[in-house]
């Protein structure tokens, strides 16, 4: 299975465009983020990690509360938290 693909089929079927993407405020600068990225990005975990974020996809979809736009919001700022996290470890 590829959990990729079947990540964008989902946003298709719900009408969303996979190059659509989401602005974050870091600091005061304007990032963006494409769906296409956070689901690359997400894609290059292990296999158990890509599948946590496939199954949570689905609930988000099920969820009248979460949806999928807060679901990638929330993937998003994730994504953005570990890579400043990254950039600012004293180590």
């Amino acid at each position: 299975m590829d959990i990729a693909k079947e990540c964008r089929d989902i946003l298709t079927q719900e009408g969303i465009n996979s190059q659509s993407s989401i602005d974050f405020d870091v600091n005061g600068e304007v990032m963006s983020l494409t769906l296409d990225y956070i689901i690359d990005t997400y894609m290059q975990a292990s296999a158990e990690s890509q599948l946590v974020f496939y199954s949570a996809l689905k609930k988000a979809l099920e969820s009248k509360e979460m949806g999928i736009e807060k679901f990638f919001e929330g993937m998003g700022q994730l994504l953005l938290m570990t890579q400043l996290s990254k950039k600012f470890d004293l180590d």
